[in-house]
């Protein structure tokens, strides 16, 4: 089994350190990424291992063998890299790039043999590349040149595969392609690859494994859903994240909140309390805390998109057991939340026989006197799953003086006179 094996690596520029006791190791058929913020050493460590820069201290083994005691041909024969961005200056062929990576099993003075030629077009047609074999690389598109050079890498046959942002300015068809095609040869080659990302999706979706590196040194590393958390994250590149496992690819997602919630400030003059449910009133709570609102909501499932949403932005939140109708404990401390606000926010929720209560709470707080929006982004006729109930509380509510709005901006526009 083919093991790679950095032991306690310090690598410096200068007088100035990159790498700070970096230790790991990765397997064979493990495709492993690395992230980090700009500076933290990514591109350090691929250097490292490749023998491009010599850490000053700690050393890089490969089945148990110090790579800085082998030959120059035999880390070459082991060891391939694939760049952030080949320039190629001469006018080559795709084919003339490919053959590149046979240097190391070529004596000097000598001519590709055949089974260099058959190396190359296996490679090639296994990257898709082989009908481009006679252009000159020059005139290949981003991706195809891109292809070509992972194909020169394939070429030197290695077990230890190397990628500094291998999909950099390559649109996302391009992305998922070349992606689709490294995963596929690490598993079916029994490489080694180890791949910086910027990312986090791409990550998320083809690695096994992943380190986070921050300032030099391994913040986190493993399985990479024990790594790319939210917390984690937001520690490393001070930024909050939303982390969630898609359905359908069963892989983690990651998206960016454009605003921190160590920025945010909730108001305690003007509390919007927000009914809502199944994603509907998520973005409705970011825009009010962005414009300076407090926020509250209720009641939620914890399985629901919007309580999530409530717990990754501070928001306090009146929470149910999962497919749990709304008991009458939870009903009054929603009450009790709705009491302390200025006004409430209907979303465009769906109802059923579980959350009907809080259909039922919007219109005590009409009662006692409260603003009350209704957002009707689609009606009610195809969101009442109550056999009517919901509906009649709606139009209830309308009848009452709530106010009905088409969009969150509109509802937004319409709690400003609370400031007034």
């Amino acid at each position: 089994m083919v093991t790679l094996r950095i032991s306690g690596i310090d690598c410096y520029y200068g007088s100035i350190k990159a790498l700070d006791n970096v230790t790991f190791s990765s397997r064979e058929g493990e495709f492993a990424g690395i992230l980090g913020p700009n500076g933290s050493g990514k591109t350090t460590l691929l250097k490292a291992i490749s023998r491009t820069l010599t850490p000053r201290v700690g050393t890089v083994f490969l089945d148990d063998i110090n790579i800085y005691d082998m030959k120059i041909r035999e880390v070459a024969k082991n060891v391939a890299v694939v760049p952030q961005e080949a320039v190629a200056t001469f006018d080559f062929t795709a084919l003339d790039v490919v053959l590149m990576g046979r240097n190391p099993y070529i004596d000097r003075f000598r001519m590709e043999s055949r089974e260099d030629l058959a190396v190359a077009k296996r490679v090639m047609e296994l990257t898709n590349t082989w009908d481009l074999a006679d252009r000159p690389v020059n005139e290949l598109s981003g991706g195809e040149k891109q292809l070509v050079i992972i194909a020169r890498a394939l070429t030197q046959e290695p077990k230890v595969l190397l990628l500094d942002e291998p999909t950099t300015h390559l649109d996302i068809s391009h992305q998922i392609s070349i992606m689709d095609i490294l995963r596929g040869v690490c598993k079916e080659k029994k490489l080694v690859v180890l791949a910086v990302f910027h990312d986090f999706n791409l990550a998320t979706r083809y690695c096994d494994s992943a380190m986070l590196l921050n300032n030099g040194s391994i913040f986190s590393i493993g399985p990479i859903d024990t790594v790319l958390t939210g917390e984690n994250i937001k520690k490393v590149f001070r930024v909050d994240m939303i982390v969630k496992r898609h359905p359908i690819t069963e892989s983690l997602y990651v998206v960016p909140l454009s605003i921190s919630r160590s920025k945010i400030t909730q108001s305690k003059d003007i509390i919007v309390h927000m009914i809502c449910g199944h994603g509907t009133g998520a973005p409705l709570m970011k825009l009010l805390l962005e414009h300076g609102y407090g926020v509250t909501t209720g009641v939620h499932s914890t399985l629901d998109t919007d309580y999530d949403a409530a717990c990754t932005l501070g928001i306090p939140v009146v929470s149910e057991a999962p497919f749990s109708p709304i008991t009458e404990e939870n009903h009054k401390a929603n009450l009790a939340m709705i009491d302390e606000a200025s006004a409430i926010v209907v979303s465009n929720v769906p109802f059923g026989f579980g959350n009907l209560k809080n259909l039922e709470a919007a219109k005590v707080a009409l009662e006692r006197g409260k603003m009350t929006v209704i957002v009707e982004e689609t009606p009610i006729q195809q969101r009442d799953f109550t056999d009517g109930k919901a509906q009649s509380l709606l139009e209830e509510l309308k009848s009452k003086g709530a106010i009905t709005v088409k969009s969150r901006k509109e509802a937004l526009s319409i709690l400003k006179a609370l400031r007034k």
